[in-house]
């Protein structure tokens, strides 16, 4: 079936154009290669390998029940792609950057996210120098596991309040950015404990340092999510199988 792609494919060019304006840095809030200790690169691994195996599990499934998936498939993944390479100056020292996961989630679930955006980052890792291979394990828990699974979580629990549709996206983007963070926090806090508090203490200042740009960020990702979800649902045909049906599982 045809579909009416040509504002979607407009919207990802413009946001693709605002990524090759943004003056870009080698290095940003992904962990880059070398940051952490061997071990700990295998152990996030092994957490992070049986989210992705649930995640092809997944893809095969919304596939199977409407080929048609396959087009909001690429939506999410290129959406996901070209908002988290938006590498934006922090007033850490660093930069921030959105994830764009929020809207892969509310489509497909949190499952789906572990493909799409472990792609997204090996992506960045070899062609942006933005993250890396060693770190990529613990990259990918952060922002395509940890992430999409507590904003998916959020956006349910909205779903079942009452809430509206645009709220509940909204939030789902909102939090699943945060929660990447803050999970990054953890994981450089547990490698990098502060001489003083110890873990904790480390795992609160890089969460705060995090936060400074990460919240206003949060913000405008979520807002930005609720807009593509009102194009991609405005322009696509909602058949038997297709996710717009529900708008996530």
């Amino acid at each position: 079936m045809k579909y009416k792609l040509k504002q979607a494919c407009k919207f990802l060019m413009l946001l693709a154009l605002l990524f090759f304006l943004m003056p870009q840095k080698a290095y940003a809030m992904h962990i880059m290669e070398g940051f952490l200790p061997l071990g700990w690169c295998l152990f996030w691994y092994a957490v992070f390998i049986p989210f992705f195996i649930y995640g092809l599990i997944s893809i095969k499934k919304a596939t199977a029940d409407n080929p048609q998936n396959k087009v909001l498939l690429a939506f999410s993944g290129a959406f996901i792609f070209i908002l988290s390479a938006l590498k934006i100056p922090s007033v850490t020292g660093s930069t921030s950057h959105p994830t764009g996961v929020g809207i892969g989630t509310a489509l497909f679930g949190p499952g789906v996210i572990s493909v799409l955006g472990t792609i997204c980052l090996l992506f960045q890792a070899l062609l942006l120098a933005h993250g890396g291979i060693t770190t990529l394990g613990a990259n990918a828990v952060s922002m395509a596991v940890v992430g999409p699974f507590v904003g998916y979580g959020v956006y349910q629990l909205l779903k079942k309040a009452g809430a509206s549709a645009s709220i509940s996206l909204f939030m789902c983007a909102f939090i699943a950015d945060l929660a990447t963070y803050f999970m990054t926090s953890i994981q450089l806090g547990i490698v990098f404990p502060d001489p003083a508090g110890g873990v904790m203490g480390a795992i609160v200042k890089f969460a705060g340092v995090f936060m400074l740009t990460q919240i206003p960020i949060a913000i405008a990702e979520g807002l930005l999510t609720v807009v593509a979800y009102n194009l991609i649902s405005a322009n696509f045909p909602v058949n038997e199988g297709s996710v717009l049906n529900h708008g996530g599982k």
